[in-house]
């Protein structure tokens, strides 16, 4: 008898359902409260939200101002994080682990530290460089290299031809 009422019964919230919906669970009635549950409206525009909540876009920036926190860690290394590691390096030997994570948590250092000296380029591949090849690098540091796929392509097909006509000069000559 308690399943026609509730079968009639057109459900919006589970508060309409009163304490049926605990006793199910309670008895393991299992078939009642799948019951129920496939009862409850799964439209949205049936239930009208009482509260708004405000529209403000808040900038990680703003929040950080609000709880009062570092600024984030670099993701780069710069001038100043040679400089904090080395006060944490220092921190170590002088007072242990506890005063090189108080020094991180105050002025946290860069994530990666990434050669100097190399035109932003992996250290290893700088290095296998020739000496002709590193001075016709640009000449600044933060000057990324400008080469694409179809450059590099065009590049090996030229030194390619210009290797094999040097070889066949040399070879019929």
């Amino acid at each position: 008898m308690q399943i026609h009422t509730l079968d009639k019964a057109q459900l919006i919230n589970e508060v309409q359902l009163g304490s049926q919906l605990n006793q199910a669970v309670e008895t393991g009635r299992r078939a009642d409260f799948a019951l129920m549950l496939a009862m409850l409206s799964p439209d949205r525009l049936e239930t009208v939200p009482v509260d708004t909540l405000p529209a403000t876009e808040q900038t990680e920036g703003d929040l950080r101002a609000y709880f009062e926190l570092q600024p984030p860690r670099p993701l780069s290394a710069s001038e100043s994080c040679y400089e904090n590691s080395a006060r944490q390096a220092q921190a170590f030997h002088d007072g242990g682990m506890a005063d090189v994570r108080l020094l991180s948590g105050l002025s946290p250092t860069a994530l990666t530290y990434p050669p100097t000296g190399t035109k932003g380029m992996p250290e290893e591949l700088y290095h296998n460089l020739s000496g002709h090849e590193r001075r016709m690098l640009p000449p600044k540091e933060d000057v990324a290299l400008k080469a694409s796929p179809q450059d590099l392509y065009l590049s090996l097909v030229q030194a390619k031809r210009f290797a094999e006509m040097s070889h066949h000069f040399t070879v019929s000559a």
